[in-house]
């Protein structure tokens, strides 16, 4: 091998060395450099740079849209009846600023760290365990089937109250909440059946209530026909008695007998 492939076969292993040796800090994270000493080293690593690794460390965190799951949570509600599930997903940023004093200053046990990516999430365990005890906090001011028609009062509530708890802690600069969704609600199943069978009794009543009024209605349109009857068969007795008066005293000549006319019956004794 010549010296000029020697010398090339060199660079080639020194720079495949030095590019192991680096970190990229990718769109939407911030690094910092860990001295041998384990202290931070400078100030936060911007997105786009590269990072030899090769003395001390590199830290990343991402910084921008992070979310928070709550699931499988069971809350309790204004009735004192524990909901059967209740999930949440939270959504927060970390000011790129922040994140070397957060990192210096806050408990280990405050972040979360990700095998896969490598990645620490700053504040996650933190904001996890806000979020849960706002959560828990809201709900309980609704009943347990008036939960998942509050859904949007909720959210705003428990983004409320998370944003008061960090301004609290003096974090409201370092931590910003974007969303709050809440992605179910079940109520327990003892609650629902008895509201279920609420429904039936009242649907039961309804229709009770419907009976008795229609037939209210017919008793009074019977009550108005025979009313009305009666009042025919009278009005039909006084034109036979007008009749009856007109042809004795010889007023009329020619009458219109109705088909059902009995005949007049003079009751008065003859004169002798």
């Amino acid at each position: 091998m010549s010296s000029l492939s020697k010398h090339k076969l060199w660079l080639a292993l020194v720079f495949s060395w030095v590019v192991a040796g680096c970190t990229r800090i990718e769109t939407g994270e911030v690094g910092l450099r860990i001295g041998l000493d384990k202290q931070i080293a400078g100030t936060e690593l911007l997105p786009g740079s590269f990072n030899q690794t090769l003395i001390g460390s590199v830290l990343t965190f991402p910084v921008r849209e992070i979310a928070v799951k709550l699931d499988n949570k069971t809350p309790l509600t204004l009735d004192n009846s524990t909901l059967a599930d209740f999930d949440l997903t939270l959504v927060y940023s970390i000011n790129p600023s922040s994140v070397s004093d957060l990192w210096a200053t806050k408990s280990r046990s405050f972040h979360a760290f990700e095998d896969k990516s490598q990645d620490w999430y700053l504040m996650y365990n933190y904001v996890e365990t806000i979020v849960n005890n706002a959560a828990y906090k809201a709900v309980r001011e609704y009943r347990a089937l008036e939960v998942a028609d509050n859904r949007a009062k909720l959210e705003q509530e428990i983004k409320r109250i998370v944003s008061e708890t960090l301004i609290a802690e003096k974090l409201q600069t370092a931590l910003s909440v974007s969303l709050v969704q809440v992605r179910n609600v079940l109520p327990a199943q003892e609650i629902i059946r008895s509201a279920n069978e609420v429904v039936t009794a009242q649907n039961a009543l309804r229709a009770k209530e419907i009976e008795v009024k229609t037939a209210q209605q017919e008793a009074l349109r019977i009550a108005a026909l025979n009313a009305n009857s009666k009042a025919i068969e009278y009005m039909n007795a006084q034109a036979q008695m007008k009749i009856a008066e007109a042809v004795q005293q010889g007023r009329v000549n020619t009458i219109i007998i109705p088909y059902d006319f009995k005949g007049i019956v003079d009751t008065r004794q003859a004169t002798k």
